[in-house]
């Protein structure tokens, strides 16, 4: 068994190109053969995260460290338990991309938050309730989307069979919609 105490640099980092689904903590903690997967703690040694990537220039173990959320890590426990499997959620075939300035512009948004429903399938559970190519997403059951990482975590975390709501901009005109979370079909190898 070994811990590792580092200085929490950020939370909710994503985008790293390690998995498809990202929400890490980022630390200074030393992660390396004999250490990597263990516990980081807080200095009450209470569970923070498990280690579990490094970036490095040098390819050394000296980098910027990356850990899971323990939170994250019981819910996986969890859904591994129950379900012999990890379960997230869907809203079915839904191409977002990234707000710009310019698509704010073309989409009637008064800023750039949000993500913009680029292509839709119109057998998914999101085009069942209504929403429509340009869309902007600007929350999920009021959280903020801000980014497109933002929006696939919220969506994956969404419990199978719940309802959410998506806060929408359509032509700039306000709108909920309330969407029933589909289960996520595993990625195709």
């Amino acid at each position: 068994q070994t811990v590792t105490l580092g200085i929490v640099s950020a939370v909710g980092r994503d985008n790293l190109g390690v998995a498809r689904y990202e929400d890490f903590i980022q630390t200074d903690a030393a992660i390396n053969p004999g250490n990597s997967g263990g516990a980081l703690i807080n200095a009450r040694g209470e569970l923070v995260g498990i280690n579990t990537a490094i970036f490095s220039d040098s390819g050394g173990y000296q980098g910027v460290g990356f850990a899971v959320p323990s939170n994250l890590a019981r819910r996986v426990m969890t859904e591994l338990v129950e379900h012999g499997e990890v379960r997230r959620g869907s809203l079915g075939w839904v191409d977002v991309r990234a707000m710009t300035p310019q698509l704010a512009k073309e989409v009637e948004a008064p800023n750039s938050r949000g993500v913009v429903v680029w292509q839709i399938h119109g057998q998914s559970a999101a085009a069942r309730a209504g929403v429509e190519p340009g869309d902007v997403i600007y929350s999920i059951d009021g959280r903020p989307v801000d980014d497109v990482a933002a929006y696939s975590r919220l969506i994956s975390d969404a419990e199978v069979g719940s309802i959410v709501t998506l806060g929408l901009l359509r032509y700039g005109n306000p709108l909920e919609l309330r969407v029933t979370v589909e289960r996520a079909l595993p990625p195709q190898r």
